[in-house]
């Protein structure tokens, strides 16, 4: 196990203080524009420090790690190590949580607990999207990593782009995730890929608005993470999702929060709905009448079918995805 006791380098010393410079210092604002400005609610939720990243880290390589696996996929359950921010922060390293986890997995990084694989696997997901960066700067310029895919016809329609970003899209997951994040700066990285594919296949809406307003909502922002994301949603990105595979938020939501524990979390005004309706209120029709709660904004089925016209209407589709499947 010589590779696990020395993945971590050596500490550095701290560095000196740095000599006074002759040059008068700008004050430091209290807030970004365009930006959302930290509350105290914000505050609690993310205590700021190194303390409180290692006492995560050490809390879910510890207690939580092994369930990993089975748990990271249902929003209403704390199966994540709720470390992203900590890591986009530089608070933490990316080669400390390796640590962590291969120390909870006697030193082995491919076989033993099923749940620390996993989750060295999220870590190289990271990595590998930094890696992107480096390599093809292009997608830090608002620029798709496939190019074939600039050519996709986007719709414009604030309205509808107003709608997903204030969580009023009368798909209750869709708003119940946009809800997490407004509240928390913070979304459950399964619902990330289920708002951001409505979003870009069920909406037609350009990725590059998902991303920005990302950006400027997640207290975990990180460029390479959320554009490889944001570019993996729409088909644009490197391995993406093969355009003809669109999640459905209703399956999504049927399959990852069955009992509508998350949804109604998040969205009080359907808790009287049961946990077969609560994913389509619309389904119910009057009877129940959700006074305070949209009708969806969308027609599932036919946006889906203007989203895989709008790929295969692309120069090169074979390109876009046609070799995954």
């Amino acid at each position: 196990h010589n590779r696990l006791h020395s993945a971590l380098p050596r500490r550095v010393p701290t560095p000196k203080a740095q000599a006074a410079l002759p040059l008068a210092s700008d004050a430091v604002p209290e807030q970004v524009k365009g930006f959302a400005p930290p509350s105290d609610a914000l505050r609690a939720l993310w205590p700021a420090g190194e303390d409180e990243a290692q006492r995560r880290l050490a809390q879910f390589a510890d207690a939580q790690i092994s369930y990993y696996k089975d748990e990271r996929d249902y929003p209403a359950k704390p199966g994540t190590s709720q470390l992203s921010a900590y890591l986009a922060a530089g608070v933490v390293s990316p080669r400390q949580c390796l640590h962590a986890a291969l120390q909870s997995n006697q030193g082995e990084f491919e076989s033993g607990d099923i749940g620390a694989i996993t989750w060295i696997n999220e870590l190289l997901w990271r990595e590998f999207y930094k890696h992107i960066l480096v390599g093809y700067p292009r997608v830090s310029r608002h620029r798709a990593f496939r190019p074939e895919t600039e050519a996709v016809a986007w719709r414009h329609a604030p309205a509808d782009l107003a709608a997903w970003q204030e969580a009023r899209t009368g798909l209750p997951i869709i708003d119940a995730a946009m809800r997490q994040l407004l509240e928390t700066g913070w979304m459950h990285n399964r619902l990330r890929m289920v708002v951001a594919m409505f979003l870009t296949k069920n909406l037609l809406i350009d990725w590059r608005e998902g991303e920005r307003f990302f950006m400027r909502h997640l207290i975990d922002g990180d460029l390479a993470a959320n554009n490889g994301g944001w570019q993996w949603s729409s088909s644009t990105g490197t391995d993406s999702a093969p355009y003809f595979r669109i999640f459905s938020p209703l399956s999504q939501s049927e399959k990852f929060d069955g009992e509508g524990r998350f949804i109604k979390q998040w969205l009080p005004q359907l808790a009287s709905l049961n946990k077969k309706e609560v994913h389509n209120p619309d389904a119910v029709g009057g009877l129940f009448g959700v006074a305070d709660y949209p009708r969806p904004i969308v027609d599932l089925k036919h946006s889906r079918e203007r989203a895989l016209a709008a790929f295969r209407a692309l120069p090169s589709r074979q390109a876009v995805g046609g070799v995954y499947e």
